[in-house]
C-alpha cells in the first residue's frame, strides 16, 4: 500500500489528507483515507435487509472481504443483498455471510476503502480485512490492483 499526501485548498488554508493508492487497470485511484488499521464498528445489511454491526460477532474471528462490486460489470451503486444472495447461490458459496454497505457507504468511509476517484468512485477498494476473537485487526491488504484478488492464503495463516 502506498501513501499520498494531498494538499487541498481550504478558506486560504491547507489540510493533508492521506489515502491509499491502488490501480483500475493502468489508472491510480484512491481511497477516501488511509486503510485502517483499527477495527470500528459498522452498520451493514445482510441478505434479510436486517441490520449488522460488528458487536453481533463478539468473540467471533472475522475475515471481512471487500470489493466494489460482486458481479464482474462495473456497477454504479453498492451491491445490494439480492445481488450479493443470487451471487452465493450460484457460486455454491457456503459459511459466509454477505453484507452491504448500501445505505449510507459508512464502512467504507470509516476503513478508508471508499474510492474517491476513477470510474469506480463512490464503491470500495478491493481489500480484506482479518480481525481477532477480540477485533483487533491482524492482517490487512488493499490489492495494488483493483482486478487482482487478494492473497486469501496469507489472510487464512494469520487465523492460525
Amino acid at each position: 500500500m502506498v501513501q499520498h499526501e494531498l494538499f487541498i485548498p481550504l478558506f486560504a488554508s491547507t489540510k493533508k489528507v492521506y489515502m491509499a493508492t491502488t490501480k483500475l487497470g493502468e489508472n491510480e485511484v484512491h481511497t477516501n483515507a488511509d486503510f485502517a488499521t483499527k477495527a470500528f464498528d459498522f452498520k451493514l445489511v445482510n441478505t434479510s435487509l436486517q441490520e449488522k454491526s460488528l458487536a453481533d460477532y463478539a468473540g467471533k474471528r472475522l475475515i471481512l472481504n471487500i470489493f466494489p462490486s460482486i458481479d464482474t460489470a462495473t456497477c454504479a451503486t453498492r451491491d445490494l443483498p439480492f445481488a450479493q444472495k443470487r451471487f452465493c447461490g450460484a457460486e455454491g458459496i457456503e459459511n459466509v455471510e454477505t453484507l452491504s454497505d448500501f445505505r449510507d457507504g459508512a464502512f467504507g468511509k470509516t476503513y478508508g476503502v471508499e474510492l474517491i476517484d476513477g470510474a469506480l468512485k463512490g464503491l470500495h477498494a478491493r481489500a480484506i480485512v482479518v480481525l481477532d476473537e477480540k477485533h483487533a485487526i491482524i492482517h490487512t491488504e488493499l490489492v495494488n490492483q483493483i482486478a487482482d484478488e487478494p492473497n486469501y492464503e496469507t489472510a487464512l495463516a494469520s487465523l492460525k
